[in-house]
Parts: C-alpha cells; sequence; structure tokens
C-alpha cells in the first residue's frame, strides 16, 4: 500500500451493502463512486428523489436511491424501516449529510437546523439501523464531522436549539462537535456490547463542495477566490471519509482527515479532535439527550 492512501487503496467491496446519505452531491458523491466502482451495493439516501436518481444514473455498479429527510423524523423512521425491508444485512453506513451556516430556521420536529439535521436526523438513523449492521463482520459506522467543530464549538445543554440568540458558527460547530461525541460513545457502547461493528469519524478538511451555499455573502465571496488556492476537489475531500470505512487498519473510535498542514488538504490519516470532544461526561450527557428528543433507543 502507498504511503499516500488514494481511492486506489480501497480493497474490493463486492459483496457489501453501503448506505450513504446525502450522496447525491459533493463528498456523498464521491464516496459512493468509489464503494460503487469497487463493487459495493450503494444505496444513496438522499432528500430529493429526482436528483438521487440523476445521480445514480452516473455511477457504475449496483446503485440505489432511498428518500431520507434528515430535518424529519418520521422521514427518518420511514427510511430505516425501507432500508431494513431491503436489506436486511449492512455492512457500512456513512453519516456524510449535513447543512453549514444556515440561516436561523428548524426542522420539521421543531430542532435548530444545524443541529437537527447534521447530529439527532443522523443520531436517530444510526439507532434504527444498527440492528441491521451489528451481526455482520466488519461492519461499520462512519460519520462525518468538520474542522469546525473547534470553531465556537460546545454543546449548550441549556439551549440547544439556539432559542435565546443565534450564531451561524456556533450552532454548526455544535452539530459538528456533536458527531465526534456520537462517535465515540457509540464505539464505547459497541466495544462493551462485545460488537463487531466499528465506529469511526473522518472530515474532508476544507473541500470544493456545495455545502457554503448557505454562507453569508461576506463569508461565501472570500471562499470562493479562495476555493482554487486552499480547498481541494471533493474526490480528494472523501479519501478520509473513505479510509475510515474500508481501511482493514481502522480501528474503533478513530478520527481521520487530511493530512497536510492545519488538516485543510492532504491524504487521510488518523487525526485528533478538540480536547472538549472526549470529555466523557459530556459524551454521555449528549447521548441521553439525543435518545429523549428522537425517541430512538440504541441496542447497545
Amino acid at each position: 500500500m502507498s504511503t499516500n492512501w488514494t481511492a486506489r487503496d480501497v480493497p474490493d467491496q463486492h459483496g457489501r451493502v453501503a448506505v450513504v446519505t446525502g450522496a447525491n452531491t459533493g463528498l456523498g458523491f464521491a464516496t459512493a463512486e468509489v464503494l460503487a466502482a469497487r463493487g459495493a451495493t450503494v444505496v444513496l439516501a438522499v432528500r430529493d428523489l429526482d436528483r438521487g436518481r440523476r445521480a445514480a444514473a452516473r455511477l457504475p455498479g449496483d446503485v440505489t436511491v432511498q428518500q431520507l429527510d434528515l430535518t424529519s423524523l418520521a422521514s427518518v423512521r420511514d427510511a430505516a424501516a425501507a432500508l431494513r425491508a431491503t436489506h436486511p444485512r449492512i455492512d457500512l453506513l456513512v453519516n456524510n449529510a449535513g447543512v453549514m451556516y444556515t440561516p436561523k430556521q428548524t426542522t420539521r420536529d421543531g430542532f435548530e437546523r444545524q443541529f437537527g439535521t447534521n447530529h439527532l436526523g443522523h443520531f436517530a438513523l444510526t439507532g434504527l439501523l444498527l440492528d441491521a449492521l451489528l451481526p455482520v463482520p466488519g461492519s461499520r459506522v462512519v460519520t462525518v464531522s468538520s474542522v469546525g467543530h473547534r470553531i465556537r464549538a460546545a454543546i449548550h445543554f441549556d439551549d440547544l436549539n439556539w432559542e435565546r440568540s443565534y450564531s451561524r458558527a456556533g450552532a454548526y460547530g455544535q452539530s459538528k462537535l456533536a458527531n465526534l461525541m456520537f462517535t465515540y460513545e457509540l464505539q464505547r457502547r459497541l466495544a462493551a456490547h462485545g460488537a463487531g461493528t466499528v465506529a469511526a469519524a473522518a472530515h474532508p478538511g476544507v473541500s470544493n463542495t456545495e455545502l457554503v451555499r448557505n454562507s453569508p455573502a461576506a463569508v461565501r465571496a472570500p471562499m470562493d477566490r479562495l476555493a482554487p488556492f486552499l480547498a481541494q476537489p471533493a474526490a480528494m475531500g472523501a479519501l478520509p471519509t473513505l479510509r475510515a470505512a474500508t481501511d482493514p487498519a481502522v480501528l474503533g473510535g478513530q478520527y481521520y482527515g487530511p493530512g497536510g498542514r492545519g488538516e485543510v488538504r492532504g491524504y487521510p490519516r488518523v487525526v485528533t479532535s478538540s480536547p472538549q470532544s472526549y470529555d466523557l461526561a459530556v459524551q454521555r450527557r449528549l447521548w441521553a439527550v439525543s435518545e429523549e428528543l428522537t425517541g430512538v433507543r440504541f441496542p447497545v
């Protein structure tokens, strides 16, 4: 295997079923493309079915589309039920979909949009699908976080939905910090359960995707100008996710990101997250609150 891990290092995926959320564009599409090319049966779990079908038509191999709106717990439950019916065993769940820097909005269930979509929607989906992963040797749950988990980030238990005041960056940071805390607590529970399923996380560095479309103009304009020099293409940004999802050497609870300076770009390697992301008490409290808010209980 080369020193610089690339898509060529993804092992053969024939016989594996992979569910990738938000896979009609950007990092999710790039992830699904490699998995499908390596032989996996890939399900694009997307909000917009038409866009999902157009994306699936561009991909090789066995690719299907499942409607999933992470802003609606009812949709998450429906999607999970459909996926379990179609795929009684799932090898890989990639929690990739997300929103960034949205104006103050709520999900259909009344949660702040970034926290509700990026964390609670994926928390619920994982809990509802975990029974399909647990019996499968080598199965994995990979959740995509961000360098944004370090920026103005904390879990605001006294105001998770930002009702008193709102910060786009702060709310995004909270959701991405929650992604990591969820991964670490899930891995601890899987290990205690004696499960072979592994939970890992990844981040894409700074990648040239549609994710910044909700950023304020004052932020988006300079990012658009700097993108050709700073951001890496989606195919590179997807490599940490692909490595976390497929590298046989991955250990539970590991976090993968670009290996370049500041983790902005580069080939994927194991990285560390912020000190607060490893706070066990906060992880456990966030888990309990997430179960309460979503009504989803995990089998581990």
